[in-house]
């Protein structure tokens, strides 16, 4: 069942009993359920904080005296947008002591369609680490306006603002974004750049790899200090990247096994060695080529992934 747009006061049912109350409110939640996972996962990049948000918000619902909601999408909608809000100014501080590159959490749009079925923006890896950089309001103003299609009105309610305020919110918000990233090319492209650097990478080919490379290539690895092969700070420049790639092909390659995947709408590659997954690995291109290399080895980022490939094979 679509959502009912955010304007339009939600009908109750007129013969609401006692006994009717929780279904009605359990039927309610569950309609808008992908959505509000949605909007917490862009918003804070990780889908375990993701569900904890959710869960966090159907509590509340169940303690809601829901005779008073005239609209649960948007109610629902708010509250999850405003428990980010909070505990996104606890993560920063969280990721302000995380031992090496902090990536977001990656999770399968090809298992998982319905974190993109709205709208597939603010959505890719590269934008959920830029948003991480933007004050949590912003992030919210952004992600509503960007991946949800919220008017500027609709943003003002939910953030408790004037609505000049939301619109220059988005604006500020769309232009550090802007600012932060080339135009990316297409998902064929970006594929197709993937797999040429996937191969360069196992030869340890230092000429093939710089020729893939824009001039300010960046690779992050975040293994958050558990994994040892991880880099504890970003390579950056294209010679350096490319050294940095071909000085571990010898060993790193060894026995690896790849699985071409889709992660946050885009194409990636899951590294594993004796069926264990050691990284995901994935891309950011515009036409100066490939400006951010995204490697993800922190167990628990990998895990879901694992899982949701098992669930559908």
């Amino acid at each position: 069942m679509a959502e009912e747009p955010i304007s339009e006061t939600f009908s109750a049912d007129p013969l609401n009993v006692e006994t009717k109350g929780h279904n009605d409110g359990l039927l309610a939640f569950d309609e808008v359920r992908p959505r509000l996972f949605g909007i917490a996962y862009r918003m804070l990049g990780s889908a375990a904080e993701a569900e904890d948000i959710v869960q966090d918000v159907w509590l509340r619902w169940q303690a809601t005296d829901r005779s008073v909601v005239e609209n649960p999408p948007a109610f629902l909608a708010t509250t999850t947008t405003r428990v980010c809000i909070n505990f996104a100014q606890s993560a920063r501080s969280r990721r302000e002591t995380y031992v090496g590159p902090w990536l977001p959490e990656p999770v399968d749009t090809r298992s998982d369609p319905a974190l993109g079925a709205e709208r597939s923006e603010a959505l890719g890896l590269a934008i959920l680490l830029l948003l991480e950089k933007l004050s949590p309001t912003e992030r919210a103003a952004y992600v509503l306006r960007e991946a949800f299609d919220y008017s500027h009105r609709q943003i003002a309610e939910v953030l408790q603002m004037e609505e000049a305020n939301a619109r220059q919110l988005v604006s500020r918000a769309r232009k550090h974004i802007a600012d932060g990233r080339r135009t990316p090319t297409s998902s064929e492209e970006q594929r197709r750049l993937l797999e040429a650097f996937i191969d360069a990478a196992q030869r340890g080919d230092l000429a093939a790899l710089e020729d893939l490379f824009a001039e300010d290539v960046v690779s992050y690895s975040d293994g958050g200090g558990i994994v040892r092969t991880a880099a504890r700070a970003p390579v950056s420049g294209r010679e350096r990247v490319a050294k940095f790639i071909a000085a571990f092909a010898s060993h790193f390659w060894t026995g690896i096994t790849l699985r071409w995947m889709e992660t946050n709408g885009q194409a990636s590659v899951l590294l594993s060695r004796d069926g264990s997954p050691i990284a995901l690995t994935t891309i950011d291109a515009s036409a100066q080529g490939i400006d951010q290399i995204m490697w993800i080895m922190r167990p628990s980022k990998l895990a879901a992934i694992r899982a949701a490939r098992l669930n559908i094979e």
